[in-house]
């Protein structure tokens, strides 16, 4: 076989079967025409896919199939009256100057008179304290217009008497800013609530959403202060994220990413091929995305730089290989044939190991962990082919046009040679694998073990913040011109505002949903059991027992007013311990036949087959504690029981986000594990020589946990995936350079000279694309919201700490190997 040329790019002789890889490069090199074509024809769908593109943004989808969220849907979905309109609240947020002076509650009530008038904005009432205030100066002002006139007719004095008279009811003082001064009647901020009446499936917030921009366009020409808030804005906000995220990070990883390569290739054509290769990975990938009608939700907004900046990485792979044959005197065809014979079998690895990290996010239980996982690995066989088919005919088609043009020739000089700056720096972990490789692997194998137990306090969140951008746009990125400049966000500071300037004086709550036969004689001993000896998250009645609200609440209270009806549950009380114990039935008809209906209802189905337990909990509370508290409440029930509520579901989110992070990282290192062990042993017949890769990798993960720690970065729903990530990336450092440490010792090379031809060329190629893949994903620190900044800055950790472990930590592990390992033969 000649000297440089592998299994892998060996020609069969006549009568011979051909494997793929020989396929594949022959058709590469002898027909590139053909395959440029196909790839082109082939973008052609994939275009039309990316059009169909859709966007989903919010914290719904992480809660996708959980019990917890179900339950929470049916408690929402079931205890409501029947046949009742879908209703949902916008707040108006005053907070200029003294909101309860005349002008204050003028603007307000004209605000009101505004919105009055439009039948379109779907207003069935509005509650404020401007209007309360104007009820109580005149009794008859029931319109905002006459309410409006009441306030501007009355006398200074007389409207800080009717401010004191109305802040009476605690309903009003809500609605007031902490900082209300009765003595004064001064307040700095007050909230407006306007509900909504929606005929329609109360899971369907677009009327709603389209009303409340709506209104946010006219409030904001009749008092520009005011602030229009609601879930339509929330969800507008989300939208706008996703934009303008994708607005800045895509255009800067590009520029960067430009920038590396103009300095790498040093060719102007080469380039152009590699810019071309990048933009049909965008475009097959997202392409993919619309066709299989999956959305594009807040983590995606990560893909497009990583693949930017990985493809960047196959592209350097494939231009710099193919230079070394040039450089050694070989001629176009016979330079790629080399090149794509043993760059095949490389990026077949790293795709089909990189593909099983980033795939390993599907044994998550969260749906957009999922669909991650999905599209990155589409991306990933994507790139593959792209680079490893695609580009290579492409430049066997352009510098065969340049021998025969006055065309610019083709730089031959790889970006490493062994004499280099970069080619010396690179061999440091060559000079660890010939002195002392054993020590130098136990001080890894010892930092290693401490960055792990280190990592162990990295702390698990989820919550609505994670999706929000800041609440000041950075000065760097409102500098920027159009269309770069982000929106001007106001979610988080009128979310921060409320926060600060409002106290509900409503504790927390979480909500047991029970399923079973609620007419049955233990239905309510059960609930009343229940809360007895209530756990220490809950906040206490006066008897003791939980603070909580049900249909058994209700009852109590249509007995307090109804002696007639306290007689009939007196009876049915057979224990005498206040809780009915038979007769159910007809308690719950008498019940639903008087004026307590609605709040029965709100409590038990009409069907009695289903009901809820709302406890209140301590505000202070840990999550945690309170969701296990809830669980523990619920695994009283005699019936099936569910906990549920935001808080709930929050930190079940969050905890499955714990739970995803460490299964996907023990799939992905299984995985990985059999696959290189896999490949080595087909190609080299030495399995072992695959799973030295494993040393570098979990020394990499090791160092990104740890480092999660020190910078104070928690585990959600965006860095959840980092750790599969890195292996997914990382382990492409160190499979190209035991893919070529093993061709040159099967070529008779020394286990010293194979190291350091290695780590100078390949290792060239991989540090310059290191620098690109960490500068391509490092754009991500732009985005608008923090949480992808930190996903951005802990993959640009990932892939450094992998380049680093693989030239520095392999080279030992592959000496120290050969120390025991049968030579590989030559082919």
């Amino acid at each position: 076989m000649r000297e440089g040329e592998t299994a892998g790019t060996a020609q069969s002789r006549p009568g011979e079967s051909r494997t793929l890889a020989e396929l594949t490069t022959a058709l590469v090199v002898e027909r590139p025409r053909v395959v440029v074509g196909v790839f082109l024809v082939l973008t052609v769908p994939f275009a039309v896919g990316l059009t169909n593109v859709t966007t989903e943004t919010g914290t719904e989808s992480f809660a996708e199939n959980l019990p917890e969220q179900e339950a929470l849907d049916a408690v929402n979905r079931e205890f409501a009256p029947p046949f009742a309109p879908a209703e949902s609240t916008t707040q108006l947020i005053q907070r200029d100057g003294n909101v309860l002076s005349r002008e204050g509650l003028v603007e307000m009530l004209r605000i009101q008179e505004a919105i009055a008038e439009r039948p379109d904005l779907r207003v069935a009432r509005v509650t404020s304290v401007a209007a309360q205030v104007a009820r109580t100066l005149d009794p008859d002002a029931t319109t905002p217009t006459a309410q409006r006139r009441a306030v501007e007719r009355a006398t200074t004095p007389a409207i800080e008497r009717a401010v004191r008279t109305a802040a009476a009811d605690p309903g009003v003082q809500r609605l007031l800013s902490t900082d209300f001064n009765p003595a004064s009647a001064r307040a700095s901020a007050t909230v407006a609530v306007v509900t909504h009446e929606v005929p329609a499936a109360p899971e369907d917030t677009e009327p709603v959403a389209a009303a409340q921009r709506r209104m946010g366009d006219l409030v904001g020409t009749i008092a520009p202060g005011v602030v229009v808030f609601g879930g339509g804005i929330l969800e507008a906000e989300f939208g706008a994220v996703i934009g303008d995220t994708l607005l800045l990070v895509v255009p800067a990883s590009i520029l960067l990413i430009t920038l590396f390569l103009v300095v790498a290739y040093r060719d102007v054509l080469d380039l152009f091929l590699g810019m071309t290769g990048l933009a049909l990975v965008v475009v097959w990938t997202f392409g993919a995305l619309g066709l299989a009608g999956i959305p594009f939700d807040q983590i995606l907004v990560a893909v497009p730089p990583l693949l930017l900046a990985v493809g960047i990485d196959y592209g350097l792979h494939a231009v710099n290989r193919y230079r070394e044959e040039r450089t050694a005197g070989e001629a176009i065809r016979p330079a790629m044939r080399i090149t794509v014979g043993q760059l095949l079998v490389a990026f077949g690895i790293v795709t089909v190991t990189s593909a099983i990290g980033f795939a390993s996010n599907l044994t998550s239980s969260l749906v957009p962990i999922q669909r991650f996982g999905v599209v990155a690995a589409i991306g990933i066989v994507v790139t593959a082919l792209v680079f490893g088919v695609f580009l290579p005919a492409a430049k066997v088609l352009l510098d065969s046009l340049r021998e025969r043009t006055r065309l610019p020739p083709a730089r031959r000089r790889p970006i490493s040679t062994p004499g280099s700056r970069v080619g010396r720096a690179l061999t440091l972990g060559v000079v660890f694998a010939r002195r002392s490789p054993a020590v130098f692997l136990a001080l890894v194998l010892i930092v290693t073990a401490l960055a792990g137990g280190y990592a162990t306090g990295v702390d698990t969140e989820f919550s609505e913040e994670n999706f929000l951008p800041a609440a000041e746009t950075p000065s760097y990125l409102a500098s920027l011109p159009e269309p770069f400049r982000p929106s001007d966000y106001s979610v988080t500071r009128t979310l921060d505002f409320l926060e600060e300037r409002f106290e509900t004086g409503e504790a927390d709550t979480v909500t047991v949903y029970v399923r079973g036969p609620m007419e049955s004689d233990i239905a309510l001993e059960a609930v009343a059991r229940a809360s007895t000896e209530p756990p220490d998250t809950f906040v206490p009645a006066p008897d003791g027992s939980a603070s909580a609200t049900s249909i058994l609440t209700v009852i109590q209270a249509q007995a307090a007013q109804d002696p007639e009806f306290a007689q009939f549950v007196r009876r049915n009380d057979i224990d005498g311990d206040g809780v009915p114990d038979r007769n159910l039935e007809r308690i719950y008809d008498e019940l639903l036949d008087s004026p307590a209906r609605d709040a029965a209802l709100s409590y038990l189905t009409e069907n009695r087959r289903s009901a809820r337990v709302v406890y209140a909990v301590e505000a202070d509370a840990e999550s945690s504690e309170v969701t296990a508290d809830a669980r523990t409440v619920a695994g009283r029930f005699p019936y099936a029981a569910t906990a549920t509520g935001e808080i709930v579901v929050f930190q079940t989110v969050a905890d499955l986000i714990l739970l995803s992070a460490l299964g996907s990282l023990a799939v992905a290192l299984a995985g990985t594990a059999i696959a290189l062990g896999s490949f080595f042993w087909l190609l080299f017949g030495r399995p072992t020589l695959g799973l030295a890769g494993l040393v570098p990798i979990g020394a990499t993960v090791a160092l990104v946990a740890a480092s999660m720690r020190a910078l104070g970065i928690s585990f959600n729903a965006f860095t959840a995936t980092v750790l599969a990530l890195t292996i997914g990336l990382g382990i492409d450092y160190a499979v190209h350079l035991l893919h070529r440490f093993a061709d040159e010792r099967r070529e008779g090379a020394t286990v010293d000279a194979a190291l350091r031809t290695t780590v100078t060329g390949t290792g060239g190629a991989l540090a310059g694309s290191m620098l690109t893949t960490v500068f391509g994903l490092g754009v991500l620190v732009l985005a608008t919201f923090p949480a992808i900044g930190q996903f951005g800055l802990l993959a640009g950790l990932s892939v450094l700490y992998a380049f680093l472990t693989s030239v520095l930590v392999l080279p030992s592990v592959l000496a120290l190997r050969a120390r025991f390992a049968r030579p590989l033969e030559a082919a």
